[in-house]
């Protein structure tokens, strides 16, 4: 099973593991743990909190783990309708383009996240 690894305390990144529940292929498809779970740290040393709160991190069942933009396909992958846009990180630039999207975005996301309502 793929471990997600996310900031429980960030509202955009409880709503992207939510997202990822939804459109996972399978039911038990994900293991979702908050970086800061004692948990975490003792089944993952090798994710820092500090790498964690900044990115998403996936951990495959081999023990590979992606973190940020690197995740995102991974992720795509494992979902019912969304597996075809996995493909999208294939094409020329996109790994640069993802990148500088992904840092861009999770630097701003406790500021974007005052855009939606509680809840």
């Amino acid at each position: 099973m793929d471990v997600l690894v996310y900031d429980a305390d960030c509202p955009v990144c409880r709503a992207a593991a939510d997202w990822v529940r939804r459109n996972a292929a399978a039911p038990d498809a994900f293991e979702f743990l908050p970086c800061r779970s004692a948990e975490t740290r003792s089944r993952f040393p090798a994710i820092a909190e500090a790498a964690c709160l900044q990115a998403m991190h996936l951990v495959l069942p081999d023990g590979t783990i992606h973190a940020g933009e690197q995740a995102l396909p991974e992720i795509l992958q494992r979902t019912r309708r969304y597996r075809w846009a996995a493909v999208l990180f294939r094409l020329p630039g996109a790994g640069i383009l993802s990148r500088l999207l992904y840092g861009a975005f999770a630097r701003r996301r406790h500021r974007i996240s005052r855009l939606f309502p509680p809840g």
